[in-house]
């Protein structure tokens, strides 16, 4: 079963942020450590981090991230959000802690 953004975005437990374009969710990638996630997310990862800062959407654009999945109830900043309107980055959150999180993508993705 492929999962899409469009679909997260549907999910009771996600809350969106900020639509972007409709991509394909091939994996899940859990860090906050930037340079790590520059060099090991894989393209169309849905990354679920606890950075909601301008920096993560930067990155999320450099590894060709799906979406951001901010968890813990963390925030985006306004600049992150604005940042992702004109990248075209989807950005979703929820309150689940990460963990739980990504294994909730990881069902609705049927395996993934």
């Amino acid at each position: 079963m492929k999962l899409t953004t469009q679909e997260l975005l549907s999910c009771p437990s996600f809350s969106p942020v900020c639509g972007g374009e409709e991509r394909s969710v091939e994996g899940i990638y859990c860090c906050d450590l930037l340079s790590l996630v520059m060099g090991r997310a894989k393209a169309g990862d849905c990354w679920v981090t606890v950075m909601g800062n301008v920096n993560a959407v930067a990155v999320a654009t450099l590894a060709d991230a799906a979406c951001i999945l901010l968890a813990e109830g963390m925030a985006f900043d306004p600049a992150a959000v604005e940042r992702a309107r004109q990248q075209g980055i989807t950005l979703l959150r929820t309150e689940l802690p990460v963990y739980e999180a990504a294994r909730l993508v990881e069902q609705l993705g049927g395996g993934l």
